[in-house]
């Protein structure tokens, strides 16, 4: 009997594994989840977790197969507060996961709220959340790309996808929306370019005036080195007479003299 129970277990055991896998699949493809998976845990799923003798900080990585960050709000610590020594042991779990900056520091909420707030209208900081919280799950399954936790005969289970997030994709993949992925790389992609509604129109004004011609094409072409310069014009034969003063003549034996200058009257 014992035997046969061990195999039960673990054919459950491997059947949850399985299911678990497939489901963070879809998360990762189309909600871009990477780890470390951040866990957010609400006070009610740390006393279950009690209860039922589960070791979160063991068992959740072992389950998600990787890296994990449990993490919770101030709210949340200060609900178990209040609620007084009956959920002291859960206060005293919860205290050991890092404590997420929650906008009511100064003026606490229920811990459902708080944690809503955290996951504001798409889960931009992609959260786990593991809670017991009926009210605060169906909540949670409005938004998509969200994961539920919960803990159910002594075992934590990941649950499906909801119909918000099955939605979501659906719309994605008929071209209606846009994936949480895809607005990232295109803002990206914007702010490395510079691109905004002002900018793409000045981008565009500057692409126009470039389309006119280039005023260093307009300078005349330099003169090719090592072409030699043409001669310059000799002056007429007329004008070089016009300037000498004196005249040549020859005389009777061959030789050249000068001729007086001539005198004016």
């Amino acid at each position: 009997m014992t035997s046969m129970h061990n195999e039960l277990t673990l054919q459950h055991e491997d059947k949850r594994q399985k299911q678990a896998k497939k489901t963070i699949s879809f998360y990762k493809y189309n909600f871009s989840f990477r780890e470390p998976y951040q866990i957010l845990l609400d006070g009610t799923f740390c006393q279950a977790a009690l209860k039922n003798k589960i070791q979160i900080k063991e068992q959740m990585p072992k389950y998600l197969m990787g890296e994990v960050q449990l993490c919770t709000t101030s709210c949340a610590l200060k609900e178990l507060e209040t609620l007084g020594k009956e959920l002291y042991g859960a206060k005293i779990i919860l205290q050991r996961f890092q404590v997420r900056r929650c906008p009511h520091l100064k003026s606490p909420v229920p811990a459902s709220e708080c944690l809503l707030s955290m996951l504001e209208e798409n889960n931009p900081h992609h959260y786990f959340v593991a809670t017991q919280d009926h009210p605060l799950t169906t909540g949670l399954k409005a938004i998509p790309g969200v994961p539920l936790f919960y803990i159910i005969l002594n075992t934590i289970v990941l649950d499906k996808p909801s119909q918000a997030s099955l939605d979501h994709v659906q719309a994605v993949q008929l071209g209606e929306l846009v994936s949480p992925a895809q607005q990232r790389s295109i803002c990206s992609l914007k702010e490395e370019q510079g691109i905004g509604q002002k900018d793409g129109e000045q981008r565009k004004k500057r692409k126009r005036k470039q389309s006119n011609p280039n005023p260093l094409s307009c300078l005349k072409k330099k003169k090719k080195k090592g072409v030699p310069t043409p001669p310059l014009k000799k002056p007429e034969e007329g004008a070089k007479r016009k300037r000498s003063r004196h005249k040549k003549r020859r005389t009777e034996g061959g030789d050249m003299e000068a001729a007086p200058a001539a005198t004016s009257t």
